[in-house]
């Protein structure tokens, strides 16, 4: 098997284009973690790499991922404290529950 195929592979992964975007949108959405993180096997990531050259949306998305994440990357433990608890614990199940996926 070629690298990136088989065992692993996520399925319902984004086939590119903009025909039938819902439900590929829908599955960048719950595999944008992986992405970002460069866990994906690289059929995968070619797979999503071209359905963003065609989904504006998903990119939008995908950049604002980046800016969270660069932002919550710039809290320190101080600050996170200092976060109302509801919004602190709001914005941790988002992460963990889009990490489950």
């Amino acid at each position: 098997m070629a690298e990136g195929e088989g065992e692993g592979e996520a399925e319902g992964v984004p086939q590119g284009g903009a025909a039938g975007g819902d439900q590929r949108c829908i599955d960048f959405v719950e595999l944008i973690t992986a992405y970002l993180d460069g866990t994906l096997p690289t059929r995968s990531r070619r797979r999503i790499d071209a359905h963003l050259e065609q989904c504006e949306g998903c990119r939008t998305a995908l950049a604002q991922w980046r800016t969270v994440a660069a932002l919550a990357g710039r809290l320190s433990p101080a600050e996170v404290a200092d976060l109302d608890p509801y919004v602190r614990d709001r914005l941790m199940a988002t992460f963990r529950e889009v990490r489950r996926r």
